[in-house]
């Protein structure tokens, strides 16, 4: 399956750490994350993940774009919850909407995302 990953800057660390902890069944799928987040997952876990553009430069859209084409199956978006009306709040409520329209399981916590990867390693999601 094709994983999408991104998270906000300050998330970044505990995305990390998540990837970290679950390697094991993230090292059988394909990883897609934008550009910082994919070369902070890949240095932290040894793991090839598919570089998309920056965030801001693009990536995000690529990313909405690949959901909108069915091209990922599930999305994994740490954000800051503290956000104001800005362009990254903008981004999470643009993916959030692609994927309740397009039907991808979207995670946005770490209560979220455990289960869904748990899932995805069972068999569920296929």
């Amino acid at each position: 399956m094709n994983i999408g990953l991104t998270a906000h800057n300050s998330k970044k660390t505990l995305l990390e750490s998540f990837c970290i902890a679950y390697k094991g069944i993230f090292k059988k799928h394909t990883l897609i994350a934008t550009n910082a987040t994919a070369n902070h997952i890949a240095k932290a876990t040894g793991m090839k993940v598919t570089s998309l553009l920056p965030g801001q430069m693009g990536g995000s859209k690529q990313m909405q774009n690949m959901i909108a084409n069915n091209d990922i199956d599930l999305v994994i978006f740490f954000h800051s919850a503290d956000l104001e009306q800005d362009a990254e709040s903008m981004n999470l409520a643009e993916i959030s909407r692609l994927c309740d329209m397009y039907n991808i399981p979207l995670a946005t916590n770490i209560a979220t995302a455990e289960p869904l990867v748990l899932c995805l390693d069972r068999g569920d999601m296929e």
